[in-house]
């Protein structure tokens, strides 16, 4: 039974169903007629620009972790992570596996603090720059 424009559908469900696993979703549209767009989200600088970049990153998460102390469960392993992380950004052939576990203790202690945990993620971003992977 329907009306002058056709039969009544039923609604049909259009969602997104995902489980288990981890799930890295980029432009999503679910639904009649639905569309994603999106400019440029990101981007691999190279060269020089990694180097520069990861400074001021650096120097960013610095001052958050001062900023944010109080809000930090202990704020002086957060220092001492990013020490050793500048430490052997520093060397002459960093190891990535050591500088891979100063940004995963890094991100953990950054958690609570969301801007000092995006920080903490553009940098983790810019060190595999630096490192080419």
């Amino acid at each position: 039974m329907g009306d002058d424009h056709g039969p009544i559908e039923p609604p049909v469900n259009h969602g997104v169903v995902i489980q288990g696993g981890t799930h890295y979703v980029g432009n999503q549209a679910v639904g009649h007629r639905a569309q994603a767009f999106s400019g440029t989200v990101g981007f691999q600088q190279h060269g020089g620009a990694d180097a520069a970049r990861t400074a001021e990153l650096l120097a960013l998460v610095e001052r958050l972790l001062e900023e944010h102390r109080d809000a930090l469960a202990d704020p002086d392993a957060g220092t001492r992570e990013l020490r050793r992380l500048r430490e052997e950004l520093d060397e002459e052939e960093p190891q990535p596996t050591v500088l891979r576990r100063a940004l995963d203790r890094l991100t953990a202690f950054a958690q609570p603090v969301a801007p000092l945990a995006v920080a903490v993620g553009e940098l983790s971003t810019a060190v595999r720059g630096v490192l080419g992977a």
